[in-house]
């Protein structure tokens, strides 16, 4: 597998980035993608995602990457969610309510049965709630108490998660502040939780609450390959911290592809 660390374009009169994640892993191709945080009324990432055969370098197929990021994303956090959360885990609290939390509660509800979901964000926690039937707190300390899985999906560059609200046993999922400089977790959760991530080569670089926290990491394809590198004890409070990786764009768009053409009568890869 080939898969460099994305490059980043600033599009700084417009409070922008455009992102470029190519990846080798049987299938070949690259995602192309734009984080615009301010945007309001619209989704705040958008991408298109390119398959190439392999062989030959011929073009294949161009797809929407928007949704597919959104459901990778909190396919990865599932199955984090599931080797690390302790398994009576009933309370789930989202910190955020925009595509990802609503792709998270779908995800997570398939590895934990949650009976009480909350949620806080500083403009839809309310009209998510309804939509979804859960939750909505006032502030994130309220949603925060005595939860047991927690999900930070927010557009902040500032921690909004602080670790003393966080009960021991929790398991933090943080799938935003993707700029080196930009943080949604306090220096207090970052001292209390054991750190998980997509791959320490990015999150490195990327990660500004990595980087703030300058602790030993584990990879999550470590911990599948040996599940004794997860949870420790019941009171353990464990973090993945989310960026995403470019074959987990490919793996799925190649996925989306194969099933387009077996049903379509398209020549498949």
């Amino acid at each position: 597998m080939l898969q460099p660390v994305r490059t980043i374009l600033p599009i700084e009169p417009h409070h922008g980035f455009f992102g470029l994640m190519p990846a080798y892993a049987n299938s070949l191709g690259a995602k192309l993608v734009t984080f615009y945080p301010r945007n309001q009324g619209l989704p705040t990432h958008h991408a298109l995602i390119v398959l190439f055969r392999p062989e030959t370098g011929e073009p294949m197929a161009v797809m929407d990457g928007t949704y597919i990021t959104e459901i990778r994303t909190a396919a990865v956090s599932a199955i984090a969610t599931d080797l690390l959360a302790r398994t009576d885990a009933p309370v789930l609290c989202l910190l955020g309510s925009g595509v990802q939390a609503r792709s998270h509660l779908e995800a997570l509800r398939l590895v934990r049965s949650f009976p009480e979901v909350r949620v806080w964000s500083p403009r839809n926690a309310a009209a998510f709630a309804r939509a979804h039937g859960v939750v909505a707190c006032e502030t994130p300390k309220a949603a925060l108490d005595g939860a047991d899985v927690i999900v930070v999906a927010t557009s902040s560059q500032q921690p909004v998660l602080e670790g003393s609200w966080v009960s021991p046993g929790a398991h933090i999922n943080a799938v935003g502040a993707c700029r080196p400089d930009w943080r949604e977790l306090d220096d207090d959760t970052l001292r209390r939780a054991r750190l998980y991530v997509d791959s320490e080569a990015a999150a490195r670089v990327e990660s500004g609450d990595i980087i703030a926290a300058n602790t030993p990491v584990t990879e999550l394809g470590a911990l599948i390959a040996d599940p004794a590198l997860g949870r420790r004890s019941a009171t353990e409070v464990t973090l993945f911290k989310s960026l995403g990786l470019a074959v987990e764009d490919l793996v799925s768009a190649s996925l989306v592809y194969r099933a387009a053409t077996r049903e379509g009568g398209v020549a498949r890869a």
